[in-house]
């Protein structure tokens, strides 16, 4: 390979990394076929299947015969075994979780309300019909997972390479924290439910309307809730009432 050659795939590498570092390519998405890459970049197919072997080489890609090929979930990767078990076995990790959610969270919220895009405004809007849809059909289970792509959405519109990935990259225990208790609070009281409506339309709202410091102050409020929430529920459990 000439290194002419060699200098276009590797533009061609980068331009395919940054999409999958800003999230244009998200995990499990298919990419163009090679013709339509080849076109959209200016560059032969055999430099941009030259790319895409590499990548595939360093386990970002994946070809699937006949399939096409596809970004893997490896910048989704879990945490190592040893942590996430201890998260798993020990309940009382949950205020830890909570608190660095409210400092992630509230400033994805931030970011998004300044950074948003109208395809981010649509997918947020799509996201909170879903969860009053669940809500009103009393689907606990369907409204906490709206609830959990609602947050994974928001972190989607920040826009910032590293919000992003630090969320992704432990979204497998975020998702569940949400989801599971999620779906606890929701079925222990209809109005805490109800509760939980509004501060997320509150700050779905705030983000759509463009307005940072109510969408960082309405996420942070939503987080307080949830925190309070589970801190009462310890010390009745404590006191054995």
């Amino acid at each position: 390979m000439t290194t002419s050659s060699r200098g276009r795939v590797e533009e061609v590498m980068r331009k395919l990394e940054s999409a999958l570092l800003d999230g244009s390519l998200p995990s499990g998405s298919r990419l163009a076929p090679e013709r339509q890459l080849a076109e959209q970049y200016t560059v032969s197919r055999n430099t941009v299947r030259e790319a895409i072997q590499r990548l595939a080489a360093r386990g970002l890609l994946r070809v699937k015969p006949g399939a096409g090929v596809f970004v893997s979930e490896q910048l989704r990767s879990h945490l190592p075994s040893p942590w996430a078990q201890l998260v798993s076995d020990h309940p009382a990790l949950r205020s830890d979780i909570l608190e660095f959610r409210r400092v992630l969270e509230g400033a994805t919220a931030y970011f998004a309300a300044q950074r948003a895009t109208d395809s981010d405004k649509q997918k947020i809007r799509s996201l909170m019909l879903a969860l009053k849809t669940a809500h009103d059909e009393q689907d606990t289970v369907a409204e906490s997972d709206a609830d959990a792509q609602l947050h994974e959405a928001i972190a989607m519109a920040s826009h910032n390479v590293m919000f992003l990935h630090l969320q992704t990259s432990i979204i497998s225990m975020l998702r569940e924290h949400i989801t599971v208790n999620g779906v606890g609070m929701r079925q222990q009281d209809p109005v805490i439910s109800a509760q939980l409506m509004q501060q997320h339309q509150a700050f779905a709202d705030a983000i759509c309307d463009g307005e940072p410091e109510e969408a960082r102050t309405a996420m942070h409020t939503h987080i307080d809730f949830v925190r309070r929430y589970f801190r009462q529920d310890e010390d009745t459990q404590a006191s054995g009432s």
